[in-house]
């Protein structure tokens, strides 16, 4: 394992840092280059990953003028939460990565800007700890474990710490082929570690025949099924979110089992390359579940124009993952606040000038698509 590297944020927000895509383009300044392709990469060939820009681009806004838009705003209930924006923090793991104060700098973030957090399983604080410096309810991201007995743990601990949520990723049980990782030689420095798996019990050795696939039988052998999702529901009072939902299909199924929301997403294409964006399949899965369904949605948001995009093709909110650990990593918590911000700003500009005053005034009359 490598040392530790050191940690280069800036004291005060440059003032030509006036964009989402400016904390991207200084990012790689302050971190080492292995770091940056971890966080910037994608799966395999990065068609997914790029894919993701293309489609919110593919559509435009067809704005209304003349509306009276003076009692508008960007207010949203989300779970029973109240949210001043409809603008997520994404479950991201290994803040300490980029940052000495990592989740805890990005907690301090989303209070000051009235959003949720989910908290990765990865977190590199505990989870309490996080949890302690939210002004709000955060959500707890969980991958499920081999050991049921110690996922449930993780479940009592959020329960007991005060999250309003979880959120159950089902689309990441291997990392998938991350090739820019590799070849820039990517590995955990010391002092950076998944905290809140350190009394996980020692994964058990699969002992394979000569024919079976390290793949098949070895690494998903004890991936989570429907079957899990359903236990872990039955075990819970906290809401669930499924997060890496495509196929409508699976929208059904998981209506079906009681889950309170999906999370329409391909892992920021992190993980399985060649697979479609949220912004194509969440009309589908909208069609499908209906109106009542919490959809939340991510990918290459990078403005408050894809925000409205999202919102429009039928997301309850939208999630920014990339985008906060670049600018934590340049100017740390008010870095974070500052792109949420942004956005926030960008939406409500969007909203005003597109003659829709409010988030329910927002829909695929909104768009077209060119």
């Amino acid at each position: 394992m490598k040392a530790a590297q050191p940690y280069t944020p800036l004291s005060e927000i440059p003032a030509d840092l006036v964009s989402v895509t400016d904390y991207a383009r200084r990012a790689p300044e302050h971190m080492p280059r292995a770091i940056y392709e971890y966080i910037a990469g994608g799966g395999a060939d990065e068609l997914t990953l790029r894919g993701n820009r293309e489609a919110l681009d593919r559509w435009q806004i067809l704005p209304r003028v003349l509306a009276d838009v003076t009692e508008g705003g960007t207010q949203t209930e989300l779970l029973g939460q109240h949210l001043r924006h409809p603008i997520v923090l994404a479950p991201v793991a290994f803040h300490r990565l980029v940052h000495p104060e990592a989740e805890v700098a990005t907690a301090r973030a989303a209070s000051a800007l009235e959003t949720v957090m989910a908290v990765s399983t990865l977190a590199t604080e505990s989870i309490e700890e996080i949890a302690s410096h939210l002004s709000q309810p955060a959500w707890f991201q969980l991958y499920m474990q081999q050991d049921r007995d110690f996922t449930l743990s993780l479940v009592r601990r959020a329960e007991q710490a005060g999250y309003a949520c979880l959120m159950i990723t089902v689309d990441a049980s291997l990392h998938g082929i991350r090739n820019r990782a590799q070849r820039a030689g990517f590995e955990l420095p010391e002092g950076v570690e998944a905290v809140n798996l350190r009394d996980r019990p020692p994964l058990p050795r699969a002992v394979l025949d000569p024919d079976q696939s390290i793949v098949f039988q070895g690494m998903m052998s004890e991936a989570p099924t429907w079957d899990s999702i359903q236990w872990l529901c039955e075990r819970t009072k906290l809401p669930v979110i499924l997060k890496g939902i495509l196929h409508p299909a699976d929208a059904i199924k998981a209506k079906e089992l009681g889950v309170a929301g999906l999370v329409i997403s391909n892992h920021g294409g992190r993980t399985l390359d060649c697979i479609p964006s949220a912004v194509d399949m969440l009309p589908k899965i909208r069609e499908q579940v209906g109106p009542e369904m919490v959809l939340l949605a991510d990918g290459a948001v990078e403005r408050g124009t894809d925000v409205f995009k999202l919102i429009a093709l039928g997301a309850d909110a939208v999630m920014v993952g990339r985008p906060q650990i670049y600018s934590l990593a340049v100017a740390g918590a008010p870095g974070v606040a500052h792109m949420l911000r942004i956005l926030r700003e960008e939406l409500e500009v969007c909203m005003a000038m597109a003659g829709t005053p409010r988030l329910s005034d927002i829909g695929p009359q909104a768009l077209i698509r060119v």
